[in-house]
């Protein structure tokens, strides 16, 4: 039979989708691409933000239209929070939460015999310990990606997630070391690190930590690049970004969750750092790395955002001179501590604000990325002529070379926010 999978969201899910991909191998079923005809239709969903929800719907539509007579079967953060309103969707056969992932082969193949339209969905918040999961097929042409740990136990007033995945619990060390081999044996040589919240690595495992872990990763030989996904501030303590900077793997390249530059705005938030540990963060960061590439999140509009508040963040931002930031519109969260607040903002002013800091970030990347001109950097190809720096800064090279290669070039322009090399 044909199985065909589209995933919503993160990288996590990505990691996720590739670990049932390689369940229904195993058992014989044939991958082909969602777009065409296939048996059974999976769509991992994401229920992040209430675009992800409307996405998510729209794909299980499609599938339906690419066969009539398909099985399609919901999976995932949208499976886990709403299955009840998901199972109103006249063209879903199957609904499964985050936890049923693991066994979705005989899921679906008990489908396949009673034809019994059904919810599995457990509650997520009474799973203590890692689903391991490891891949042995990776999908990626350059990097490989590993997932370190699940869940998230921050509850910020504006967030889903710790309802869609539970508590923290963390991949178990040798687990973790034992993949990252397995990939760099297959030739791989950058390592992506990733999780719900991959600052909380150890919390419910004894004597390790991120740090403990990047230690370990950094000396197995293959592995030439360690890329870390979403960092939480508060976990940037001077003594952290210093042993970081000490790695000679870990990539310059830090995507923050900052969410906000206001104190009062960050309060209501329930995020547990300040403007000031920020500015103190990329200070220390610019510090230790001369061509570090900070990114971050950033939302606006979030209940009771005032003008005065919204400057604020503006304007530290302004100051702090990030290479790129990703803008979000606050989304209301059915469930969420945020979804009732007072004083929700107009989706006009949302949409002013949101314009005004891509506007910024767009100026700050251009000139950030024309002061690479004249400049040599480090590619690895991920095409014959594309790839990305250590810093993750995307790079075209004027000449085909081989895929898989780190190779030195010299940046001669900038279009499109593409590095030009030769």
């Amino acid at each position: 039979m044909k199985v065909a999978f589209y995933t919503l969201g993160c990288k996590v899910n990505q990691y996720e989708t590739n670990v049932m991909i390689e369940k229904f191998m195993n058992k014989d079923y044939e991958i082909v691409d969602f777009n065409g005809f296939a048996d059974i239709y999976i769509i991992n969903t994401c229920t992040v933000t209430n675009m992800s929800d409307r996405k998510s719907r729209q794909i299980i539509h499609r599938a339906r239209k690419n066969n009539s007579k398909a099985i399609i079967v919901a999976v995932g953060c949208l499976a886990q929070v709403a299955p009840k309103e998901i199972e109103q969707i006249e063209q879903i056969d199957l609904i499964l939460g985050n936890e049923e992932k693991k066994n979705i082969v005989e899921y679906v193949e008990k489908f396949l015999e009673n034809q019994n339209k059904d919810i599995y969905v457990s509650d997520i918040s009474k799973c203590k310990k890692y689903n391991v999961e490891e891949l042995t097929t990776f999908y990626e042409k350059t990097r490989a990606t590993i997932k370190i740990q699940d869940g998230c136990n921050n509850f910020c007033s504006y967030c889903i997630i710790p309802y869609a995945r539970g508590r923290v619990r963390s991949k178990p060390f040798e687990d973790v070391i034992n993949e990252a081999t397995n990939i760099a044996q297959n030739g791989y040589k950058e390592l992506v690190i990733t999780g719900i919240h991959v600052c909380s690595y150890g919390q419910d495992l004894q004597d390790v930590n991120l740090i403990k872990l990047l230690e370990r990763i950094n000396e197995i030989e293959g592995i030439q690049r360690i890329r870390l996904s979403s960092l939480e501030p508060n976990i940037m303590t001077e003594e952290f970004i210093t042993k970081i900077a000490s790695l000679n793997k870990v990539c310059p390249h830090f995507h923050l969750s900052i969410q906000s530059a206001c104190n009062e705005t960050l309060k209501r938030m329930n995020r547990k750092y300040t403007a000031e540990d920020l500015t103190r963060i990329i200070k220390k960061l610019r510090e230790v790395y001369s061509n570090v590439n900070i990114t971050a999140d950033i939302i606006v509009g979030f209940p009771g955002e005032t003008e005065e508040e919204f400057n604020s963040t503006y304007s530290l931002l302004k100051d702090l001179k990030l290479n790129k930031l990703h803008v979000f519109q606050y989304s209301k969260r059915k469930g969420t501590v945020a979804a009732s607040m007072p004083n929700q903002i107009d989706s006009n002013v949302k949409h002013e604000r949101s314009n005004k800091i891509i506007n910024l970030s767009n100026d700050c990347e251009n000139k950030i990325l024309k002061s690479y001109i004249n400049k040599n950097v480090e590619i690895l190809t991920e095409d014959i002529n594309k790839g990305f720096t250590r810093n993750y800064l995307h790079a075209c090279i004027n000449r085909n070379v081989k895929q898989n290669e780190i190779i030195n070039a010299k940046v001669i322009d900038v279009i499109k926010n593409t590095l030009i090399c030769e």
